[in-house]
């Protein structure tokens, strides 16, 4: 029998770089690869990139710098060590990584990945292999199904990418340079997907995108569907319980997807809806495409729908030419809205992009100072979210066994965790649970119409919402 190849992937960024990474192990799977934790006895490393955050090409060639240490050695040792760079700094860098790191044998961009065995064998017989192109062939076509003991094994949720790419080209973003313009799969392909997850014990889906309510897959009946269209179909597939998707763009919020948070159960009240800034002036400057009202309507079109929807968002401070007037616009917003969380970052140039030619930039110091107060903001409107849930009973779906023996923690729909003392036997259920308290993010409870148990404090970093 052949000794199974050993493969370590590690990720950075989105959700979308999340279920690529799956992915890739799915794809390598065949090729006799097993996941290992360790990067000291991988056979393969894999570097699954993220161009979003700041200085990401500096962190992959620092990691770059360490993995060279180690293949150093492996080979050393008599083993052979094969490292890979993926993702949209792979895309974005290609070039400039082979030619900078002499460790690495493969580059390989998000829209590339599903030919990995085809490189690792050109770089066997090459020594190096790139692949940074957009393929005309659909990736996700030519990717292997998971095998059933591997979705068991990734747990009750799940992420289904479902479109990629952007065509809105905001002045600060790379994703149309690295995933390309706007796609979508089909339909019938996409209710495989979830036919099968929810098949192996799936409970909860989250449709992943660039722009995912952009989404116009070919429904097979002539005519494209919209997201609201595919959550209809994929709430009827027995066993998926809670439907998500992210991440949205506010002008692509038509009345159909409005509409399924209105008809349909499944389909949890809590959208992601970034708005970057509250000033119409940086608006126009990011290319977004619409004003701090528009997106307070389009939060109100959902609120008169479910009066229960909460919303996170993104916001980037200190875009160039950004006032105190613009930031104070964008406070205001938020008060406004009032958040169940949001995720807020400190401009930074992303080479490329227009954004990284304007002038008038922020100093690091104001970026600094906005940024903790747009942050303190955001926190008190997330911790009053949070604490607003003590005393009350709410629905959670249990995921997993948590650390402290004997605890499951489970999410709610608005994805805050919930720890309860109870029997691993609750996983995969979604139960009411009576919240008595709150440690930092987590609600802690017991189950509905159970004795109250005491309840160890956590031991792990709690997770915001979103995360």
């Amino acid at each position: 029998m052949t000794t199974p190849r050993k493969l370590h992937i590690k990720s950075y960024g989105c959700q979308m770089n999340v279920y690529d990474a799956q992915r890739m192990v799915d794809t390598l799977a065949p090729e006799g690869f097993v996941e290992t934790a360790s990067v000291d006895d991988a056979d393969l490393v894999i570097l699954n990139t993220c161009h979003i955050r700041e200085k990401a090409s500096e962190k992959v060639y620092s990691e770059l710098g360490r993995l060279r240490t180690a293949k150093d050695e492996a080979a050393r040792n008599g083993r052979e060590m094969q490292i890979a760079v993926a993702g949209c700094v792979a895309q974005a860098e290609g070039s400039e990584i082979i030619r900078r790191e002499r460790a690495v044998d493969i580059v390989v961009g998000p829209q590339s990945y599903h030919h990995l065995p085809q490189l690792l064998a050109k770089a066997k017989t090459d020594g190096r292999a790139i692949e940074t192109e957009f393929p005309v062939e659909d990736k996700f076509a030519s990717l292997p199904d998971p095998k059933p003991a591997v979705i068991r094994a990734r747990g009750i949720s799940s992420f289904v990418t479902v479109q990629e790419g952007c065509d809105k080209f905001c002045t600060f973003c790379v994703v149309p340079y690295t995933r390309g313009m706007e796609v979508s799969r089909p339909v019938a392909r996409i209710i495989d997907d979830v036919q099968r997850l929810a098949d192996n014990g799936v409970r909860e889906i989250t449709l992943i995108g660039q722009n995912v309510n952009a989404f116009h897959g070919d429904g097979g009946d002539g005519q494209p569907w919209s997201l609201g269209r595919l959550l209809y179909r994929l709430a009827e597939i027995p066993g998926i319980v809670r439907l998500r998707y992210s991440t949205s763009h506010p002008r692509d919020v038509d009345e159909a997807l409005i509409e399924a948070h209105r008809d349909i159960p499944a389909v949890m009240p809590f959208v992601h809806l970034p708005v970057q800034s509250g000033s119409d002036r940086v608006l126009e400057a990011m290319n977004r495409k619409h004003t701090a009202a528009d997106y307070a309507r389009t939060v109100e079109r959902f609120r008169k729908v479910r009066e229960d929807i909460a919303f996170s968002s993104d916001f980037i401070v200190g875009f160039p030419g950004e006032t105190e007037e613009d930031f104070s616009a964008t406070l205001a917003l938020v008060r406004q809205i009032s958040y169940a969380g949001a995720y807020s970052f400190k401009y930074s140039p992303r080479p490329g992009t227009p954004a990284a030619d304007m002038q008038e930039t922020v100093t690091t110091t104001v970026m600094d100072e906005r940024l903790a107060r747009l942050q303190e903001l955001i926190d008190s409107q997330q911790a009053a979210f949070n604490a607003a849930v003590i005393g009350k009973t709410i629905d959670v779906l249990f995921e997993r066994a948590a650390r402290n023996p004997g605890q499951i923690v489970g999410r709610t729909a608005y994805l805050q965790p919930a720890h309860v003392m109870a029997s691993p036997d609750i996983i995969g259920q979604v139960l009411p649970v009576a919240i008595d308290s709150l440690e930092r993010y987590s609600l802690i409870g017991a189950l509905a119409g159970s004795a109250p148990s005491p309840v160890a404090p956590l031991s792990h970093p709690a997770m915001t919402p979103g995360a």
